[in-house]
């Protein structure tokens, strides 16, 4: 059976297609659209997994939505009804679209797929629809590794629920708890992203990242008049600090007062207060996420634990459930976000609708292959793109090529790194990466202002051999996906602690903390990233003869992209990125070039780079 999931309408739209149970292929719409976060319909995404596996939408047996349109709207309305009139200027702001398009998602999505079948609306008749927390569910605990498992799901909302706690049980998922709109620990930690100054659904990693640098001052005050957590980790809101239910802002005055001023203007400067804010949301989260941990522990007595929705995303936090020690391992969905609910509503389907039992390869880690599920460029079409561009490049094998790249490291060089397939979800994992020498003290700076065009403070991860992670870091598990935020390990860390006392917020960042000052954290972390040779081994192989070279078995990985935009997919826009930064090296595959053997090209509009302010 063919069954192809999407998500869309909201932020991060993607496709994604199983055959047989098997996922075939998933991307999300912004890496076609070159629009970041892009909502639209993914009809880009939707033909490269038709292609992937050469079939045509004909041939698809059912499509499914990843959530119910119907059940989101009544909500919608129960909301501006409760709140009347206070809701009213939301209300009017919300209808146009939902009267328009998500309303009659149904027919909208016929009439799409119809055109890019070339056939009648009306032909288009095997759409079904999943639940929201249903397809974060199941894109948790199908692809998994455990026979049984709980399943923990957070995000801002979805039709009604924000957080729910699933058993997972061979091809079963049983619903056993659920927190309800609007109280949502997703939309409290968008309320302080928002409020210092970032973009919700984009920001909220960049307010982790800055947690490091602040102290929790403000955590008792969220605990005390923000949200009230009980004990088993169930928790209310007071809505009269929040302004998402009714307005269209996330908070309001009162929030306002309650911290002392107003929101930072976006791209202003970042002050202690940001940083206090965000290490105190932090620190209120991961209480959270700890007390629900160890209540289902206790109420399912499971020995294993999986994560998805957007709160699923917060590496810190995984990371401390991990140290917790109450589950034997956990395993997170790389697209834990919406993306990610495409791949959900498809399994959700072939195991729940059509009680497909499901096959759990013990050889593999689990059944995402890496998360590497995007396109992949054939030899022919890299060096006939490169040619069209004029590059000047030099075509060597693996044997001479991965010796050269680990020298190009050691000599402090950044290079672009274009091979395989895409990954799926928003981190890079050696497929579109920028990589670098973490024992650089300078490479953190380089990356993020001359490459990444980044604000200074963001930290770079570490790609590190997976058979080498506990001899660096204190982690004994694998984090194939970055998502879980470990300690590096006390023998290679320098102690600063006299030299700290002279420094505050973001001057703590020039210091040099460990062996791998470039990716280690103001708070001796780092966000891993452990590499197997059976799901990426050119990746693995270039990382070896690094190793070899230096004994140094760790390289930074960044995502190959500048800010604003996502990252990149064809060949195309790994050369315009290049060219447009000051990255030295590029490598598409087994193509090398040197940024200084390249013709100096005229920029037409197309090559303009267009900074997010966010």
């Amino acid at each position: 059976m063919n069954i192809l999931g999407i998500s869309a309408l909201y932020h991060d739209s993607a496709a994604a297609l199983l055959i047989d149970g098997k996922i075939i292929a998933a991307a999300q719409e912004e890496r076609f659209s070159r629009i970041k976060h892009d909502a639209s319909f993914p009809l880009h995404a939707i033909s490269y997994c038709l292609e992937e596996a050469n079939i045509l939408l004909g041939d698809i047996d059912v499509i499914v939505f990843y959530d119910k349109p119907l059940i989101k709207f009544e909500r919608l309305l129960k909301t501006y009804l409760s709140y009347a009139p206070k809701g009213l200027t939301s209300f009017i702001a919300a209808m146009p679209i939902w009267l328009t398009e998500k309303l009659y998602i149904r027919s909208m999505m016929k009439k799409k797929l119809s055109e890019l079948a070339g056939c009648k609306p009306r032909d288009i008749d095997n759409l079904k629809f999943a639940e929201h927390h249903q397809s974060h569910a199941a894109s948790a605990f199908f692809p998994s590794p455990y026979e049984r498992a709980a399943v923990l799901c957070i995000d801002g909302v979805g039709e009604w629920a924000t957080t729910t706690i699933w058993l997972g049980e061979g091809n079963t998922l049983t619903p056993k708890y659920e927190i309800s709109f609007p109280h949502s620990l997703g939309l409290l930690y968008a309320a302080f992203t928002a409020y210092t100054g970032f973009r919700v659904n984009s920001g909220e990693y960049k307010l982790m990242g800055l947690a490091a640098y602040g102290e929790p001052k403000y955590a008792d005050l969220i605990k005390q008049r923000l949200i009230d957590i009980k004990e088993d980790g169930s928790f209310r809101l007071d809505m009269d600090y929040f302004n998402y239910a009714t307005g269209l802002t996330m908070t309001n005055k009162k929030f306002d007062n309650l911290f002392g001023g107003p929101p930072r203007t976006p791209e202003s400067e970042i002050t202690q207060r940001e940083m206090d804010l965000a290490a105190s949301i932090q620190v209120v989260t991961e209480e959270v996420v700890l007390k629900l941990a160890e209540t289902i522990k206790k109420e399912l007595d499971v020995d294993h634990i999986c994560l998805a929705g957007g709160v699923a995303l917060n590496c810190v936090a995984n990371g401390e459930l991990l140290r917790k020690g109450s589950f034997k391992s956990l395993w997170i969905q790389p697209a834990a976000g919406d993306a990610g609910g495409a791949i959900g509503a498809a399994l959700a389907y072939w195991h729940q609708n059509q009680n497909q039992p499901r096959i759990i390869d013990e050889s593999k880690f689990d059944s995402m292959d890496g998360s590497y599920l995007g396109p992949k460029f054939e030899d022919d079409d890299v060096q006939h793109l490169l040619d069209k561009t004029g590059a000047v490049y030099h075509k060597l094998d693996d044997t001479e090529l991965m010796p050269k790249l680990a020298q190009i490291l050691d000599d402090e060089k950044v290079i672009g790194w274009f091979q395989g397939r895409m990954e799926f979800g928003p981190r890079a994992l050696g497929g579109r990466s920028i990589i670098g020498d973490p024992r650089s003290k300078k490479m953190q700076s380089v990356m993020n202002l001359k490459i990444k065009y980044r604000e200074s403070f963001r930290p770079f991860a570490p790609s590190v051999l997976a058979e080498k992670v506990s001899e660096w870091f204190l982690l004994d598990s694998s984090s194939p996906y970055m998502l879980i935020v470990a300690p590096v390990k006390e023998e290679i860390c320098i102690d600063t602690s006299e030299e700290a006392k002279s420094r505050f917020g973001i001057d703590e960042l020039n210091l040099v903390r460990s062996e791998l000052p470039a990716i280690t954290h103001v708070d001796y972390s780092a966000r891993i990233q452990t590499v197997h040779k059976e799901t990426n081994p050119r990746y693995h192989a270039l990382i070896s003869a690094f190793n070899d070279l230096t004994g140094c078995p760790v390289v930074i990985n960044t995502s190959f992209n500048v800010r604003g935009e996502p990252i990149v997919c064809t060949p195309e826009d790994a050369y315009r990125c290049f060219m447009r930064t000051e990255m030295d090296y590029l490598v598409i595959e087994n193509y090398l070039m040197k940024k200084e053997d390249q013709p100096i090209i005229e920029k037409d509009a197309s090559w303009q780079v267009e900074f997010e302010l966010d």
